[in-house]
């Protein structure tokens, strides 16, 4: 088992930045870690993901504004979200790939940008 531990997200106005965070308890057999965002009635999105050698994937919505990175040592992938925007506004789910039991998934955490 893999528990995740999401940061808490929050209210920021458009134009403004958040940084999410998401520690896994365990790193062994981990292919990937991102996030992945959810808008009521609407599927579960990829915003950006994270191979453990390092290949990085972003939604083209989030590209040139969303950074992901990932510290090792403390099992933790970061989203740095700069320039939000209203549509930004969603409930932002951690993901991890583990090579032999799957997807996990962390609670959600609600960002919402508004003024």
């Amino acid at each position: 088992q893999v528990q995740l531990v999401e940061s808490e997200g929050g209210l920021v106005q458009p134009g403004g930045s958040l940084r999410l965070s998401c520690a896994a308890s365990r790193s062994s057999f981990i292919i990937s870690m991102g996030w992945y965002r959810q808008t009521p009635g609407e599927q579960r999105e990829l915003v950006a993901t994270i191979t453990t050698d390092g290949r990085i994937a972003y939604a083209d919505s989030v590209k040139g504004r969303f950074t992901i990175s990932r510290d090792d040592a403390r099992n933790t992938v970061y989203l740095q979200m700069n320039s939000l925007k209203p549509e930004d506004t969603a409930v932002y789910y951690c993901n991890v790939e583990h090579r032999l039991r799957g997807a996990y998934w962390g609670q959600g955490t609600q960002v919402t940008v508004s003024s």
